[in-house]
């Protein structure tokens, strides 16, 4: 969740910081359509096996939050000193709290919207998520950041496979590649976080089970996937030839990419298993994008097409919030409209935008005016040269 400071005493790495804004209007893209019903296919996440554009998204920032890392603790000289070990700890509490809270402001927002009084509508704690996208954020930077600083880099591949291929043999003798609640990673969250406290999936037949798809036992490969974007950010930061730097990039996403391509065929390329084939293709498509990024922007100066999304990836995680306290508010609050009685978001989309675009290219139309409003937030942000960082 690092911002701006890095970029501004090196323009190597203006590309990821336009990689980071890249995939915050990414994910505020694919969350925030006009209607569910009316979402095109690759604006649409895998229901179970398979990979989309939108499964590419979630990944990429990992990878980014990773390389990122690296850059942070470098100021540490990657020892455990009381200083670094405090900022990874309050950075990671900081960020599942936020998360947390996040879901909670969804739920009270919808309790209000549904009749709720005020008390009630606030004390669902019963049925409050636990886990999400900055929770499973903040748990892998933690674990992440704190190997990183606690163990020799030289081993960190080894500590990277091992995730990998433990999580692997978890799901091959757990029933792990079945969408059902037989599943291990649903045993465990059930058995640790609640029934009511874990995500409610829905399977390809239209059956509702409880499946956390950002749980705890998937937690582990986006562990190994941040210490994988760790590396390619001592990559980065130790080869000082940007054509060298990428000639390096596009040669390792591609070996990841095709083994991962290659391995699904005994291990399914999987993002609610966030299965290990998931993580290598993912990461060998984030350093590719990376690269060619580095080659436009760093190499060829090619910056003007890239201001919009920096002004999303120098505050990524107060444009990301303010993404979801906003979607949760036009969607809840109701205006009168016609006698009756509709949502903002149902106002915006169904009055102002389909009669004219249509239900498909209206949802979509209806989600980039959404990412065009968190866009002037951001940019607010960036033109006062204020940076919210943890």
């Amino acid at each position: 969740m690092n911002t701006i400071a890095v970029s501004q005493q090196s323009n190597r790495l203006l590309s990821l910081d336009i990689m980071r804004g890249i995939t915050i209007a990414g994910m505020i893209l694919v969350n925030d359509p006009g209607s569910w019903t009316y979402v095109y296919p690759p604006l649409r996440h895998a229901v179970w096996h398979g990979l989309t554009p939108t499964d590419l998204v979630f990944p990429f920032f990992m990878v980014i939050m990773g390389i990122s890392t690296f850059i942070s603790l470098r100021k540490f000289n990657f020892e455990p000193s009381i200083n670094a070990i405090w900022k990874i700890i309050r950075r990671t509490v900081l960020i599942f709290v936020i998360g947390m809270a996040l879901g909670w402001f969804g739920q009270f927002t919808r309790g209000l919207a549904s009749g709720e009084t005020i008390g009630t509508a606030a004390t669902h704690f019963d049925t409050l998520r636990i886990l999400g996208v900055l929770q499973r954020l903040a748990l892998a930077y933690g674990f992440a950041a704190l190997i990183a600083v606690t163990v020799k880099h030289k081993y960190l591949v080894w500590i990277i496979v091992a995730p990998l291929v433990g999580y692997f043999l978890i799901l091959a003798f757990g029933n792990g590649f079945e969408m059902s609640e037989q599943n291990v990673l649903s045993i465990v969250d059930r058995a640790i976080l609640g029934r009511n406290h874990i995500y409610q999936d829905t399977t390809p037949d239209g059956q509702k089970i409880a499946f956390e798809i950002l749980g705890l036992l998937s937690t582990l490969p986006a562990i190994a996937q941040v210490l994988m974007g760790f590396l390619f950010g001592k990559l980065i930061i130790e080869t000082k030839d940007n054509h060298s730097k990428v000639e390096k990039l596009l040669i390792w996403g591609a070996v990841l990419a095709f083994a991962g391509l290659l391995l699904q065929y005994g291990c399914s390329i999987n993002k609610k298993l966030w299965s290990p084939t998931y993580v290598l293709v993912t990461t060998g498509f984030a350093v590719q994008l990376l690269a060619l990024l580095i080659w436009i922007i760093d190499i060829n100066h090619q910056q003007k097409w890239s201001r919009f999304f920096h002004a999303f990836g120098v505050n990524p995680l107060i444009v990301y919030v303010f993404a979801g306290v906003f979607a949760n508010l036009f969607g809840n609050i109701n205006i009168s409209y016609s006698g009756e009685s509709i949502s903002i978001k149902g106002y915006m989309y169904s009055v102002l935008i389909q009669p004219w675009a249509g239900n498909y290219f209206g949802s979509l139309i209806y989600a980039l005016v959404f990412v065009t409003i968190c866009w002037a937030f951001g940019y607010i942000l960036y033109k006062k040269n204020i940076y919210i960082k943890l």
